[in-house]
């Protein structure tokens, strides 16, 4: 498989954080930076790059981001999920990759293997999946080329690309025997599900 059929692992990372107190890709468990943690959880997964949305903090953030990744800054990124994703979505459409693998930095139970069993749907231009925990629905999600645009036309707030996923034809990947999908939302690690 060359680089254009693999899928890139998107990153979204912008939000100010504000229940956290903080933006999210500034946090760090156990001296490692969420924003590396998830980035490696793509890397790991089978994305064969990887490009990480940042916005809010993105200068101090961008110090936290392995070598290897593609940054790319939402300067809306106060308008919501939306703009992260479109932001990232527009950064790919520049390249030739068939598919984005979208995953969010405030999910630490979601390892490798979440990301694998996602792509073994298929990382085509016609690609659609997201993970499931315990019927759930979660990241990552699985957004071929040939969706991206209509992905686009959809977005607005901060419901990311929800409302599409609901009208479309998704693949549902059962996840939850891998991890639990809920994320990181408060100090303390208080969760809430994706």
């Amino acid at each position: 498989m060359d680089a254009s059929e693999e899928p890139e692992g998107l990153l979204l990372a912008a939000g100010r954080g504000s229940r956290m107190g903080r933006p999210k890709a500034l946090m760090a468990t156990d001296d490692v930076s969420w924003v590396a943690r998830a980035a490696e959880v793509l890397r790991e997964g089978g994305c064969g790059r990887v490009t990480v949305v940042l916005g809010a903090a993105a200068e101090e953030a961008r110090g936290l981001v392995p070598a290897g990744v593609t940054v790319v800054v939402a300067a809306d990124f106060a308008t919501g999920l939306s703009a992260s994703l479109r932001t990232g979505l527009e950064a790919l459409s520049a390249g030739d990759a068939t598919s984005a693998l979208v995953h969010l930095v405030d999910l630490p139970d979601v390892t490798p293997a979440v990301a694998r069993r996602v792509l073994q749907a298929g990382a085509a231009a016609g690609s659609l999946a997201r993970a499931t925990y315990a019927g759930r629905p979660g990241h990552p999600v699985l957004i071929g080329r040939d969706h991206w645009s209509p992905v686009l036309d959809s977005l607005s707030g901060d419901e990311g690309a929800r409302g599409y996923l609901q009208s479309a034809d998704v693949g549902l990947i059962e996840c939850g025997d891998l991890a639990g999908g809920e994320d990181v939302d408060r100090p303390g690690g208080r969760r809430n599900r994706c």
